[in-house]
């Protein structure tokens, strides 16, 4: 697998840079505005100078010449912003499309970061939201190549995988259901690229493909995206094709076999008419957890993903946008180590070291960072995603009109063991599905009047995810033993469970639609009042139908009621609907240039839910009333203040309450039937915090940052949740968790790095030297829906660094390392399924390092 890996990375590389090559000998490139960006005193070029239009989103970005090409979509003259870090920004009014622009060197400025979350470009600094902005160069260089990485960067995020499929993105804490994905829940975190939605968690499992900026918002965005989101939203802009002839490549090589290629090509087809952009990345590593059944090493990263553009200009006033895109990841599996064994409230013979001891097996290990297993299916977590979307951009008289038509997918075929073990207990857990939608977004954003600023939108999106075809649960000869609950004889009839299971057909059709907008009034200068307001209407429709299949064939009640109490048939057909309006109101006032301050209320709303993971059942009824959970109503204050204490500084606090009614969680039984386990509502929960954002470019050589996130979650009332683990068997399945810990939510997180910079040489090339620690801390926190003393996981903390030299000539080259002191950790902890008593780990990586070589021409 892996020479053919390398051997399609090699011809990628071979065919992209042929390509690149006839594009430079063949490309005029004659851009609506051209220049050159200088250093004032010393008349040298200046590579990396962004020059951005005043008030609208386009930007270019200067080559290693200093040159840049910018696409107007307006006539001369205009005014553009050009910044960049040690140098003091400037504002100039542009008359000519051919110009040179001068820039003032300055010790200890701080290049300002722009955003678009409100569909133009803004100084972050100036806007009223809380937001983090990290550029692609950034994520980068740091080895944040997807999203689980970025939360290392951004103690307000937080993200748990045990898989593609069962993906949590959640910010402050909320967003998703923690633990195993149930389907029929919408995520609060939106996940955009590109200004399209994507819908599936999975997504966000995928590598970044020629990434240009992430935007992490937190806190309710509704009136300014077109998914509502009720804890925040990532805004994620990939680079776009160009006028400007342009190619990119990247190669790393670390140890466990890491190999990462990146590429991207990008210039005109037709001048000033129709540009292109073709991006190509593709990573691999060794497993890190060694199976002793299959000896080999399990858990490897096999990923790909494509990207391509066309850009189309007719006039200077429109702008549309072909993107297409394909995602996959194809490795070993995502598998689980047996972390550690509870003692239950069951029986004695029912407590999973009896068990074992009675099949005359032992566990490889206890100690999950022993890094092994010995299960007995195969692994497999095959993910695929893709879509095409087409956007128009029309600049009208005092704003742009948009509209993102987008059609994306979504395929999965895994193979799980969800009893952790090396016995036939549940042999099969295969949740194929297959997913598409259908998104349709326009929006305007202007000015209305000189003081009245607006985002007007309308919004749908149309979803089918239905099982592919069917999705499988299968148990084996050992499960009696697991599943027995009485000391009948019965238990051991030959062959009463052995390729016993379900085959689960399943189809959920949803439809959302909104209509939004957000007005920013300019009372003053310095005050600014914004209200923004919501209409959503949701409709959810279900299909379910499983049905038994295998294990012995027997008319006998006696052995049928045994075969029942592990699987039963179900059939299911649900419709529901929902309707709410939500809303915001932020007072804006900016004190001094150096001063801005917010204060946000806001109200948001999760539609309804739909179980399509299976119900359980009461004395062998299957509960129906379990079928939908109530929409989440979530109430949001949030104050701020964004400050420049210096120029070479920022200092940026916000303190926040969310409470939530009819709380949306998911929650586990030891029902067999239910493996994903269900959806229930908790009455009330309450999350409330702190967060500091600091920079300082201390000189020109030296910059430092902190972020620090104070989290504090609790359940307010839930009277009627299931038991943790350790009281499985007792004299009730419920308990009242009122007051106890929400799952995933450390007190607190700090992420704290910097970077030196010094000029210099390397083999004749004039550049500067790198040198970059980042460091990340959380304290301890539940890995359980139900607060449990076992499923804790202790706090720890990560140190990554890295160390290069960036020519002038486009050439980088830096050796990097992450978790350079080898700390062992978990990310999550796992009950397996029928809740015997044994729970699993996923693991944080090991310590990793390598060299990284990039160039662009």
């Amino acid at each position: 697998m892996k020479t053919h890996f390398n051997k399609f990375i090699l011809g990628i590389g071979i065919a992209i840079f042929s390509i690149s090559v006839s594009a430079q000998e063949t490309a005029i490139i004659n851009a609506t505005v051209s220049g050159k960006v200088i250093d004032e005193s010393s008349g040298g070029t200046i590579s990396g100078a962004t020059v951005a239009i005043e008030n609208v989103t386009n930007s270019a970005t200067t080559d290693v010449n200093g040159d840049f090409s910018l696409i107007t979509g307006q006539k001369l003259p205009f005014k553009v912003i050009v910044s960049i870090a040690g140098y003091n920004s400037k504002e100039i009014t542009l008359t000519e499309p051919t110009v040179i622009i001068k820039l003032e060197s300055k010790q200890n400025i701080l290049s300002e970061v722009t955003v678009t979350a409100r569909r133009r470009k803004e100084s972050a600094q100036n806007i009223p939201v809380s937001v983090t902005v990290l550029g692609g160069s950034v994520v980068e260089n740091t080895g944040a190549f997807n999203v689980n990485r970025i939360k290392e960067l951004v103690p307000s995020v937080q993200l748990y995988a045990s898989n593609g499929r069962n993906t949590t993105l959640n910010i402050r804490g909320l967003g998703s259901t923690f633990g195993l994905t149930n389907d029929g829940i919408d995520p609060g975190v939106g996940f955009y690229v590109d200004g399209v939605y994507y819908a599936r968690p999975a997504a966000t499992a995928i590598d970044f493909v020629d990434l240009e900026q992430v935007e992490v918002l937190r806190g309710p965005q509704g009136t300014l995206f077109g998914k509502n989101t009720t804890a925040g939203a990532f805004n994620i802009t990939t680079r776009a094709a160009s006028f400007k002839s342009d190619a990119n490549y990247e190669i790393s090589y670390g140890n466990y076999g890491f190999i990462q290629a990146k590429s991207s090509i990008t210039g005109p087809l037709i001048k000033d008419k129709l540009a292109a952009r073709v991006s190509f990345s593709g990573t691999q590593r060794n497993g890190l957890i060694y199976s002793i059944r299959d000896d080999k090493y399990i858990n490897d990263l096999n990923n790909l993903g494509f990207r391509g553009q066309l850009l189309y200009t007719p006039t200077s006033k429109i702008k549309i946008t072909l993107a297409g895109d394909f995602a996959q990841q194809r490795p070993n599996g995502s598998a689980q180590v047996i972390a550690g064994v509870v003692k239950t409230k069951r029986a004695d013979y029912r407590q999973f070291d009896n068990i074992i001891k009675d099949l005359n097996y032992t566990l490889p290990s206890r100690n999950g960072f022993d890094r092994i297993t010995d299960t007995d299916t195969p692994w497999k977590t095959n993910n695929d995603l893709g879509g095409i979307s087409l956007n128009f951009d029309v600049k009208t008289a005092n704003g742009i009109l948009t509209s993102t038509t987008a059609w994306r997918y979504w395929k999965w075929d895994p193979s799980n063991d969800r009893d952790f073990t090396g016995l036939p207990a549940l042999t099969k857990s295969q949740g194929n599905s297959k997913h598409q939608q259908q998104s349709q977004e326009i929006r305007y954003a202007g000015d209305l009047t000189d003081k009245l600023k607006a985002t007007i939108g309308v919004f749908g999106i149309w979803q089918n995810l239905e099982s592919d075809p069917v999705q499988t649960e299968e148990v084996g000869s050992a499960q009696w033993r697991f599943a027995q609950n009485s000391t009948s004889e019965l238990w051991k009839t030959p062959g009463l469970f052995d390729g016993f299971g379900i085959n689960t057909t399943s189809q959920l059709k949803s439809f959302s639609g909104a209509i939004f907008g957000q007005l920013d009034w300019t009372v003053t200068e310095k005050l600014h009042l914004l209200t923004g307001l919501r209409y959503n209407q949701d409709l959810k429709e279900v299909d379910y139908n499983r049905v038994t299949y295998g294990g012995l064939q027997t008319t006998d009640p006696a052995l049928l009621a045994l075969k029942n109490s592990v699987y039963t048939n179900q059939k299911f057909n649900e419709s529901v609907k929902g309707n709410n309006f939500s809303g915001q109101f932020t007072v804006q006032y900016k004190a001094t240039k150096a001063i801005n301050t917010f204060a946000t209320f806001s109200t948001s709303y999760k539609p309804v839910g739909i179980n399509v993971g299976g119900l359980p059942t009461d004395k062998g009824r299957v509960m129906t009333e379990l079928a939908t959970v109530t929409p989440e109503s979530v109430t949001h204050y949030e104050v701020g203040i964004k400050t420049k204490p210096t120029k070479n500084s920022i200092l940026n606090v916000t303190l926040y309450n969310t409470d939530i009614k009819d709380y949306q969680t998911q929650v586990q039984t030891a029902e067999l039937g239910v493996n994903r386990g269900y959806l229930a509502n908790a009455e009330k929960v309450r999350v409330f915090g702190a967060e500091l954002d600091g920079k300082i470019r201390v000189s020109n050589a030296l910059t430092l940052n902190a972020s620090v996130a104070y989290t504090d979650g609790k359940y307010i009332t839930f009277t009627n949740a299931p038991v943790p683990l350790e009281e499985v068997g007792g004299t009730s399945a419920f308990k009242d968790i009122s007051g106890g810990d929400l799952p995933g939510i450390s007190k607190c997180i700090t992420a704290i790095g910097g970077e030196y910079t010094r000029k210099g040489s390397l083999l004749g090339l004039q550049g500067k030297y790198i040198l970059g620690l980042d460091s990340y801390y959380r304290t301890s926190f539940s890995s359980s829906p139900s607060p449990s003393k076992y499923l804790n996981i202790d706090g720890y903390a990560l140190f990554n660094g890295r160390i290069g030299f960036n020519a002038a000539n486009g050439l980088t080259i830096f050796i990097w390392g992450r978790n350079l002191l080898n700390q062992d950790y978990y990310e999550q902890l796992l009950p397996a399924s029928g809740s015997a008593g044994q729970y699993a780990g996923v693991l944080g990586d090991p310590k990793t390092y390598g060299i990284t070589l990039r160039y662009s021409l």
